[in-house]
């Protein structure tokens, strides 16, 4: 994903330790005259250990991994080592935070987070005279 205007990924969230690991889910953006959409694959991450906090101009997505294995067997191999993703994002001021819409699907995220009224287009009229 490229930075723009709208939504920018800090530096320090994504390169400071933590005391927990974890995965950072594939995103897309996708940014309209209305405001952006973000598309985050969390696969394996039930509704219920899903996530989603704004807090001031940050964006938090974390979701916590729910795959069962039959009881009293262990798996002999895992490429999933870690059990929770976790992403953050810095929200412009363009974005309206306060009226962010999500859905959750076959282990898709869709945030719609529309711009705030003064940064919408608008058209203007032109008087003849």
């Amino acid at each position: 994903m490229s930075d723009n205007a709208t939504l920018r990924r800090p530096a320090q969230a994504d390169t400071a330790p933590r005391a927990t690991e974890a995965l950072q889910p594939p995103v897309d953006v996708v940014e309209d005259s209305a405001g952006i959409t973000l598309y985050a694959d969390l696969p394996g991450v039930p509704k219920d250990r899903l996530h989603l906090h704004v807090e001031a101009d940050t964006l938090t997505i974390e979701g916590e991994i729910a795959l069962p294995a039959p009881e009293g067997l262990e798996p002999i191999h895992s490429e999933v080592g870690l059990a929770r993703y976790r992403r953050v994002f810095t929200l412009s001021k363009e974005l309206d935070a306060e009226r962010v819409a999500a859905e959750f699907a076959q282990g898709v995220l869709t945030l719609r987070i529309p711009k705030v009224e003064h940064a919408q287009p608008r058209r203007i009229a032109v008087q003849v005279g």
